[in-house]
């Protein structure tokens, strides 16, 4: 299997199981919070929604040289009372598709790209390559898929690693 495939199978696994702890659950469940931190699923499902879309923008040339805090947006880590589960999950689905659509047609996983300068990079702009990006978005659904289980844990004792168990056997 090419390296590409690959790296994008391993995004693929880790956007399924997050998909997995955000299975069945209602409005009311996804904007719950069930630990001291601000973090819901809700939140989290629209968050990996727009990291994807954000990072797309930056392999495809579209993202703007730099975004400064009132560039960002103070409910895009929140589930607001207009957001549904089923929108969340719709826009999650089309930036994935989208993403992974667009490393899929990239000639060059080495062909680098400049990442914009935010309020926390340094003011230097950082140059990556279109596979260190595809890296980042592993890490950034993995690191955030450990919140997840723990808050839907806490919420209603769902077990992702039961659903994943369940899906390997074919239930």
């Amino acid at each position: 299997m090419p390296e590409r495939d690959d790296l994008l199978a391993l995004v693929t696994d880790q956007r399924t199981n997050f998909l997995f702890t955000v299975e069945g659950l209602d409005d009311t469940g996804a904007r719950a919070r069930t630990t001291v931190s601000e973090l819901t699923l809700g939140g989290l499902l629209k968050h990996l929604g727009l990291v994807q879309r954000g990072w797309l923008a930056v392999v495809d040339g579209t993202a703007p040289a730099a975004i400064g805090w009132e560039d960002l947006d103070p409910d895009g880590n929140r589930m607001t009372g207009a957001e549904t589960v089923s929108g969340l999950l719709e826009a999650f689905r089309a930036a994935a598709a989208d993403f992974d659509r667009t490393v899929r047609e990239e000639a060059d996983l080495d062909r680098e790209v400049t990442l914009p300068v935010y309020p926390w990079s340094p003011p230097e702009p950082v140059v990556w390559t279109v596979r260190h990006v595809l890296w980042h978005i592993f890490r950034e659904i993995a690191h955030h898929s450990g919140h997840a289980d723990i808050i839907r844990e806490a919420l209603d004792g769902a077990s992702t690693t039961a659903k994943m168990k369940a899906a390997a056997e074919g239930q």
